[in-house]
């Protein structure tokens, strides 16, 4: 695997690991649509407005994926920055502000290269996939990572991944690889 960057490193980073993977912040603003979603079925997912999640990559490094704190849902697996969709705001508005604000990415250092839309009807996942056009390490800003590591693409499915990015992943790895990606930069 890539290198991972974790609360573990660094003074006091014993207590921040303990708050950011074993308990929600308490005192979060709420956007208008951080809540829960439920489905026909039951099941719940996250984001009122939908959802969207930022796949980052660069040619050399590989994808940036983060691990999941453990009181997130599907917590203690491997996912993408991202999160819920403010009202009237765009998928990929969604995505560069949520991993800027999980992951420090930073997105003048990102080109958008494609998107890939789940739509449930009563709710809707968007994966932007960029690719980074330099190199940067990204950084815990939050409470929503364990830790945050650059994976080669071969890496990941060794990984305990989110379920829903478990079953995207083939795809979204295929497009990346595919002669249509610029692998030069």
């Amino acid at each position: 695997m890539g290198h991972a960057w974790n609360m573990n490193e660094g003074a006091g980073a014993n207590d921040n690991r303990r708050r950011g993977s074993l308990r929600p912040p308490t005192n979060a603003a709420l956007n208008s649509g951080d809540a829960w979603v439920q489905g026909p079925d039951g099941r719940k997912y996250w984001g009122r407005f939908g959802a969207a999640g930022l796949l980052v990559h660069h040619h050399r490094l590989g994808v940036l994926l983060q691990h999941r704190a453990i009181w997130s849902h599907f917590g203690d697996t491997w996912g993408l920055p991202g999160g819920a969709r403010h009202e009237n705001e765009t998928a990929i508005e969604a995505a560069l502000r949520e991993a800027k604000e999980e992951a420090g990415v930073p997105a003048h250092l990102v080109e958008v290269k494609f998107t890939s839309l789940l739509d449930l009807g009563f709710w809707s996942y968007t994966t932007v996939v960029v690719q980074a056009v330099q190199e940067f390490q990204p950084i815990i800003s939050d409470q929503e990572s364990i830790a945050l590591a650059w994976v080669p693409l071969a890496g990941v499915d060794a990984l305990a991944l989110h379920p829903g990015f478990a079953k995207s992943w083939p795809m979204l790895r295929g497009r990346v690889e595919s002669a249509d990606f610029d692998h030069t930069v």
